[in-house]
């Protein structure tokens, strides 16, 4: 039986309230990140010596060194029975820091994350370049994961996953599917995206085009006809082509927006929006190639690539602007009858409740000693509570 961590008890507790990040920050105590907003958790401030008992024994020896030598460092962490998380280590002005992104182990379905239908249409490509893109936390991964899915259910493939960390683990169905993380399997995105090229692949996900390397490797796959998924953190279509003709020196552009402009198949920007009964819903611009998006991509005039995807509506594109008026419009409609959702949370492990001298925004961990914040009024003689006894 895996030995149960200190830093378990507070990912726990991120899944119980349904928070999407944890913060460990010396100098103050841990933060959860719910529907979008900081929230803290009512413990005491941390100190170097806390924030190096809680990370030391969950991050792998040669991480730490890098750590240690560089400043961070990404890896993995997985809680038996909860979840998997993406960390990020790192230090700065204050001292050291560490973020926790969970991370399902259960894939959810184009359905269930109540996709439009249009994104089926990406699963059912069959070579070229597709991007999916969007700020971070915008559920860019959750996205790509749900399609990978849907092509591991009803297609015969071989697909090559490239990350940093590897995020979702996709069991073999129809598909045979390599992951490789960088860092465990490969030196970079580059030389992953170059030994790829030799391993008969039919779809390659790309988890990050950071760079002029990456990018051009991607596009190279894309033109040899592979199909090729991959992420930028751009916020629309139009925005999504400049950055990689931008990252090429300005003597090689126009041949980077031929290539483009022959081998984009579709882009799918993503933002989340806040839900009226709590939690968040993904607006999504959705844009397919067409010949004449082509041509704007070769003629750098990728300015008039939104009236493009605004006038395609028939073909299934959707520009931002309207995407975001249709999920406003939804929050705006009647609310549904309030959920049973904190009874929910009160018969798990977690201590919910709220006591004199809480502040907003703050939460307790589950059987911290009141000798660990003064400020806890003890429990009256008597009295229990039964989630946390």
């Amino acid at each position: 039986m895996a030995t149960m961590q200190k830093i378990d008890r507070f990912l726990k507790l991120m899944n119980d309230h349904g928070a999407s990040d944890f913060h460990l920050t010396v100098g103050r105590p841990p933060m959860l990140r719910a529907s979008g907003s900081m929230e803290t958790i009512r413990y005491r401030t941390l100190s170097e010596a806390d924030f190096v008992e809680m990370m030391r024994p969950i991050t792998p020896q040669r991480l730490w060194d890098e750590w240690t030598s560089g400043g961070d460092a990404d890896f993995s962490y997985e809680v038996p029975g909860a979840a998997r998380y993406r960390v990020n280590i790192f230090r700065q002005q204050r001292g050291a820091g560490a973020v926790f992104r969970v991370i399902p182990t259960k894939i959810m379905t184009i359905e269930q994350l109540g996709l439009p239908d249009q994104i089926r249409r990406v699963a059912q490509m069959k070579s070229g370049l597709v991007l999916v893109t969007g700020p971070t936390g915008s559920g860019k991964s959750t996205t790509l994961a749900a399609i990978i899915d849907m092509i591991n259910e009803t297609r015969s493939l071989h697909i090559i996953t490239i990350e940093d960390p590897i995020e979702f683990v996709h069991p073999n169905k129809k598909c045979l599917i390599h992951q490789r993380e960088i860092g465990s399997h490969a030196k970079s995105f580059a030389e992953a995206l170059k030994a790829a090229g030799r391993e008969d692949p039919d779809l390659i996900l790309v988890g990050e085009m950071r760079d002029l390397e990456t990018i051009q490797m991607a596009l190279s796959a894309a033109e040899r006809g592979t199909l090729v998924f991959g992420t930028l953190h751009t916020n629309n279509a139009a925005k999504t082509m400049d950055r990689i003709i931008s990252v090429f020196p300005a003597s090689e552009q126009e041949g980077v927006r031929a290539v483009l402009g022959e081998t984009i198949r579709a882009v799918v920007a993503q933002q989340l929006l806040p839900k009226s009964g709590g939690g968040r819903i993904a607006a999504l611009e959705i844009l397919f190639a067409s010949p004449a998006i082509g041509n704007m991509i070769r003629e750098g005039k990728t300015g008039q690539i939104t009236s493009a995807i605004q006038t395609g509506m028939k073909e299934g594109m959707v520009d931002m602007d309207t995407s975001i008026r249709r999920r406003t419009t939804r929050r705006r409609s009647p609310a549904a009858p309030p959920t049973t959702r904190r009874s929910t949370r009160s018969s798990s492990r977690t201590c919910w409740r709220t006591r004199p001298g809480r502040s907003p925004g703050q939460f307790l961990l589950p059987n911290t000693p009141p000798s660990t914040d003064p400020r806890m009024p003890p429990r009256p003689p008597g009295t229990s509570c039964s989630p946390c006894s």
